[in-house]
């Protein structure tokens, strides 16, 4: 409900005078902007001291907040067949927006050649969104053409951008062929229905360019993008795959699959070309690699090495694997941090690993299983409105054992930032830590804590947080 600002700075006034006050269960309330009008929205509703972030505003529109944007992984394995899929994730868009998820990760959208079962990383016609009876079905696994369209439509009209997962290493669907390179018969002969990159022997590993290159995926034929043919229907064409999937089909940016079979500069090329947001999936929790790979595809990357440090971390039990390399430490503006995705999902402390990355630096990513069907969603919704509005500025670590962390964001331009203290052990956990913040009331913006604190004049204040669980803590409004 929208309050009155009266209404707002008698709330405001009647906790002002409140110090620490010991462990709070009862109902308290949380501040979040609304995104239509700006007004400020109270939610009391709460759940074990817990307050939900709700927002009923069927009219609101996503806008980015000071600490970035966050990515919803909008898809999982196997998602239910039968050409539903699209307007599944249509009819939840605005929601997501609301609750302020600013961008989609859609699975692969062509025709593949398990045709109406395929999660798409087969591709056979990379023009053939669901309106060519080839492989076996007109529309994909997950719908029409014109329900992809109206879905992606749909999200821009919230304000809200649309990644497509682009599969560049390798084609599966094609029929057999007299192979001169390798004197055998391959699956190299692809006149597709859409009658655009049709492709032969020519175009694959081995060829008349080369052997091969980084690597093949799987059996299935190798595309090789030193070949210009290749090139020119790839990115180059203004009616080729990346321009017709951005300026037809309305795609943002990019999610490239296996870029460990191919060379960086693919990636760059493609980027150079067409724009857009683009991040690559090399699984690889080298952090060096990581970031070479970045810098070279000048493109963002999946952070696997952050992924495999929260396992250690939450599940192993050992906090002290947070203060290790990653990826987000390297280059933070080149990095997408995840918990858990189609192709991994072995983290079990997942709400503790989604308050580590909403308040760390970084792209974060959101696995739709994790938010609309295994966790709380109220909390994620939390998380979200915390890391959009309080998780500025560089990250400062100021306490780490075997069960606690405590990091400290340091604000930018203006916006104060935020305190996160996770507690791994099975008791409430207190500390002194040094804030940013001289003589300056705080509070938990999780709800989880009912503790007010004034920061010293040092800037010292006492924070707790509760077992197996967070708190995270930023200026009272």
């Amino acid at each position: 409900m929208t309050i009155s600002s009266n209404l707002l700075k008698a709330l405001t006034a009647a906790v002002m005078g409140l110090s620490l006050i010991g462990c709070q269960t009862e109902t308290e309330e949380t501040f979040v902007p609304d995104k239509a009008d700006k007004q400020a929205v109270v939610q009391v509703t709460t759940h074990d001291g817990a307050p939900f972030i709700t927002n009923s505003n069927a009219n609101a529109r996503y806008a980015a907040g000071p600490g970035g944007g966050v990515m919803m992984q909008a898809f999982y394995w196997d998602v239910p067949a039968g050409g539903t899929w699209w307007n599944t994730v249509k009819g939840k868009v605005t929601d997501w927006g609301n609750a302020g998820i600013g961008a989609l990760w859609l699975p692969p959208a062509s025709k593949a050649q398990n045709g109406p079962f395929s999660m798409g990383y087969d591709p056979t016609d990379y023009f053939d969104f669901g309106d060519y009876n080839q492989n076996g079905t007109t529309e994909t696994r997950f719908g029409s053409k014109t329900e992809l369209t109206s879905l992606i439509s749909k999200a821009h009209t919230e304000n809200m951008e649309v990644y497509a997962d682009i599969v560049l290493n390798h084609n599966s669907g094609g029929q057999l062929e007299n192979n001169q390179y390798t004197g055998t018969q391959t699956w190299t002969l692809f006149n597709v229905a859409s009658g655009k990159f049709n492709r032969t022997q020519h175009d694959f590993h081995p060829n008349w360019v080369q052997n091969n290159d980084e690597g093949v995926f799987g059996g299935f034929p190798d595309l090789s993008h030193s070949v210009p043919y290749v090139q020119d229907w790839l990115w180059n064409r203004s009616d080729g795959v990346a321009k017709y999937y951005k300026n037809t089909m309305g795609f943002d940016g990019w999610r490239f699959d296996y870029v460990k079979g191919f060379g960086p500069w693919v990636v760059k090329e493609w980027n150079n070309s067409v724009g857009g947001f683009s991040v690559g999936e090399l699984w690889d929790s080298n952090v060096d690699y990581l970031n070479w790979w970045a810098n070279e595809a000048n493109s963002s990357v999946f952070d696997f090495a952050c992924y495999y440090k929260m396992d250690e971390a939450f599940d192993g039990n050992n906090l002290n694997r947070l203060a290790d390399d990653m990826m987000w430490k390297r280059n933070p503006y080149k990095t997408v941090t995840f918990v858990s995705n189609h192709d991994t999902d072995q983290i079990w402390s997942k709400m503790l690993s989604y308050a580590y990355i909403l308040t760390h630096e970084g792209y974060p990513c959101i696995f739709y299983r994790d938010y609309e069907e295994w966790l709380d969603k109220s909390k994620l919704n939390n998380l979200i409105w915390i890391h959009n509005n309080r998780a500025t500025g560089n990250t400062s670590i100021l306490h780490v054992d075997n069960d606690e962390y405590i990091a400290r964001r340091n604000g930018y331009n203006g916006n104060p930032g935020l305190v996160v203290y996770i507690n791994n052990s099975d008791q409430w956990q207190e500390r002194w830590i040094q804030t940013n913040w001289s003589s300056t009331q705080i509070k938990d913006y999780t709800g989880s804590s009912g503790w007010y604190p004034t920061t010293q004049g040092d800037q010292w204040v006492k924070i707790q947080a509760p077992p197996r669980g967070y708190t995270v803590w930023s200026p009272v409004n």
